[in-house]
């Protein structure tokens, strides 16, 4: 029986992909043990023990590489893991470093390369986005407040401000502007993004590159309900064909190599590349519940085995995301807190 260990588990009101990629493995391998890997004992996975079987905190990626591998090597010795699919941005750099290293102890992934993980930096959008068919909204990089006032003069409000990596905050005024600039300065660094706001419909496509130019399947949707997180809703399957062009020259030039998100702007005719994600959405349950298991495919790429490659989903299906609840014992969380594990 394969063990798989997936982060991400926190299905709260900006959830996580790990449910939804934990649901797309034992949709097609049910007897498939899953470790949860989480990083609060209040994530909602924690106590999910229909879907998965055994649960450990992790340390933050913040708190360095040597704590984090020592602690998927113990779980290695202690559950047993055939393969790791983080789905979280912090703790990519940590896996994608490391992947070798997992691997000679028996762990397998299935991740970008460093070149290609950077890749995603909001300074480099531009450049790729022009490589692969798609325009980018006008985009100044800021280091100081000057050169945050003189590119909201040339844009105007609203805009949007973005770490180069992680953050993004739609700004109306120049208070909003200098407090979400100082917000994610503080806790990213610099530079920052400040971009023009492109009306137009949010359409996105997940996928699975091979790392050889060609992929086990993508899906494209349009968002038509988000939160107040900005965070889908509901959705609907599309066949944009311009758009999934441009993600299959995505990754037939760069030779993508694991998942990916591409969420564009579709404004008329013209397709705007909005971010790179590296990793699954979390509303990657829609591809499964088309019939393009991504989950499962990246999974049987990292054990070695050929995954499907077909993406004939059918345009106009429908996704819509509910919350639920559930009750259980104290003992789990008991467990969490003092030993880290259950």
């Amino acid at each position: 029986m394969c063990k798989v260990a997936v982060s991400g588990i926190n299905a709260v009101d900006n959830p996580g992909p790990g449910i939804g990629v934990i649901k797309g493995i034992k949709e097609k391998y049910k007897e498939t043990a899953i470790v949860g890997l989480a990083y609060d004992a209040m994530e909602p996975g924690v106590y999910m023990d229909w879907l998965i079987n055994r649960v450990y905190i992790m340390p933050y990626p913040s708190e360095g590489e040597e704590p984090f591998i020592n602690r998927l090597l113990y779980i290695k010795e202690t559950a047993g893991l055939d393969a790791v699919i983080p789905t979280l941005d912090a703790e990519l750099p940590l896996f994608i470093a490391n992947s070798e290293k997992l691997n000679s102890y028996g762990i397998s992934t299935f991740l970008p390369t460093k070149e290609q993980f950077k890749l995603r930096s909001k300074d480099r959008v531009s450049e790729l986005a022009k490589d692969i068919g798609l325009k980018v909204p006008e985009s100044f990089i800021v280091v100081s407040y000057e050169d945050l006032t003189a590119a909201i003069n040339e844009i105007g409000f609203p805009v949007m401000i973005k770490g180069i990596f992680y953050k993004a905050y739609k700004a109306f005024n120049y208070q909003e502007a200098t407090s979400y600039f100082n917000k994610i300065a503080s806790e990213w660094g610099y530079p920052i993004i400040v971009q023009k706001v492109i009306s137009g419909e949010e359409m996105n496509v997940v996928g699975v590159g091979d790392g050889e130019g060609g992929h086990f399947g993508m899906v494209g949707i349009k968002k038509l309900w988000i939160t107040s997180l900005g965070k889908i809703w509901t959705g609907v399957t599309v066949k944009h064909e311009k758009m999934l062009k441009a993600a299959e020259n995505f990754v037939e030039k760069y030779r993508w190599r694991g998942a990916f998100e591409l969420e564009c702007i579709v404004s008329g005719d013209d397709i705007y590349l909005i971010e790179i994600n590296p990793r699954f959405p979390a509303w990657v349950y829609f591809s499964v519940g088309v019939g393009i298991n991504l989950p499962a495919r990246l999974l049987d790429a990292a054990l070695g085995r050929e995954p499907e490659r077909r993406s004939d989903y059918e345009a106009g299906k429908l996704y819509i995301r509910f919350t639920d609840d559930f009750v259980t014992d104290m003992d789990t969380f008991q467990k969490i807190v003092t030993r880290g594990e259950r």
